[in-house]
C-alpha cells in the first residue's frame, strides 16, 4: 500500500481539515476499528499475529470501499490473561478493555460515523465483548456491528483450503494462522522453530493457502460493510426495559 494510498483510508493518517471535509461531504460511509492482542503464538509466530492480521483485513476491505470507507488505528492489546503463563503476552483487564473500546467507539460515533464495524482479531476477546453488545447498542445507538474476522469462512471453506479441514479453522498459532502469516507476515514466522516444536499442524501451513483465505474474507467482510451502508444489514437495537 503506497503511502497515498494510506492517507485516504487510515483515519489517523488524516489531518483535521480533511477528515472535517470529507465527513461533512458525506463521503464517509462507515469505518472499521480493529481489535486484537499482543500474545504469545507458540514458538514460532511473532505475539503481534492477532492485531496484524486483523488490521490488514480492515484495510483491504477498506481498500475496496475508497474513498467512502476509513480504518481506525488497531487496538493491540486485548484480553489475554489465559496466555500469561508465556511472558512477553500484554493483556488488559477485562473492564479495561470493555472500557478503551466503548471509548474509541464512542469517538468513532461523536466523529459522525452511522455504521461501524468493530473487526475482531482475537478470540480471548469474544465472550467479553458480545457479553456487553447489548448495551454498545443501547448507548451508541448506531449501525454498530462485532465481527471475528475468520468468523465469515464456514465448513467449506476449510475443507477446500486446509489440510486439517474444520477443526483448524481458526485454531491458535496452527495451520490457519501459519499460512495468513506465511502469505503476508513471513518474517514474523520462524519456521526453524515449526520444525523443532512437538505440535505438527503449523507444518501444514503454507503461504497459498494464506492468500486463498484472506481473499475470501476480505470477500466477505466486503458483503458485509457493503449490506451496512446500503441498508441491509443493520444493527438491532434492543429495547429499554419497562
Amino acid at each position: 500500500m503506497s503511502d497515498e494510498q494510506a492517507a485516504k483510508l487510515e483515519l489517523g493518517k488524516l489531518t483535521r481539515r480533511e477528515f472535517r471535509e470529507r465527513m461533512q461531504s458525506g463521503e464517509l460511509k462507515a469505518c472499521l476499528l480493529p481489535i486484537g492482542a499482543t500474545e504469545q503464538h507458540l514458538e514460532h509466530l511473532a505475539m503481534e499475529h492477532d492485531w496484524r492480521s486483523t488490521t490488514l483485513i480492515a484495510r483491504r476491505v477498506a481498500e475496496r470501499f475508497s474513498p467512502n470507507v476509513l480504518t481506525a488505528s488497531a487496538c493491540a492489546v486485548g484480553i489475554s490473561e489465559h496466555h500469561m503463563s508465556h511472558p512477553g503476552t500484554l493483556t488488559l483487564r477485562p473492564g479495561t478493555f470493555l472500557a478503551v473500546l466503548a471509548d474509541l467507539i464512542q469517538s468513532l460515533v461523536r466523529a459522525g460515523f452511522k455504521n461501524i464495524i468493530v473487526l475482531n482479531g482475537h478470540g480471548g476477546n469474544i465472550d467479553p465483548v458480545t457479553a456487553v453488545w447489548d448495551q454498545f447498542l443501547r448507548e451508541f445507538r448506531v449501525n454498530l456491528q462485532f465481527l471475528s474476522y475468520w468468523t465469515v469462512l464456514n465448513d467449506d471453506d476449510a475443507r477446500e483450503f486446509l489440510t486439517g479441514g474444520p477443526d483448524a479453522l481458526p485454531g491458535h498459532a496452527q495451520e490457519f494462522e501459519t499460512s495468513f502469516a506465511f502469505a503476508e507476515f513471513p518474517e514474523n514466522v520462524r519456521t526453524d522453530a515449526i520444525s523443532d516444536q512437538s505440535d505438527r499442524q503449523p507444518a501444514l501451513a503454507n503461504a497459498e493457502k494464506g492468500e486463498a483465505l484472506i481473499a475470501r474474507i476480505v470477500d466477505r467482510v466486503s458483503d458485509r460493510v457493503s449490506a451496512m451502508i446500503d441498508g441491509t444489514l443493520i444493527a438491532e437495537i434492543p429495547p429499554y426495559f419497562p
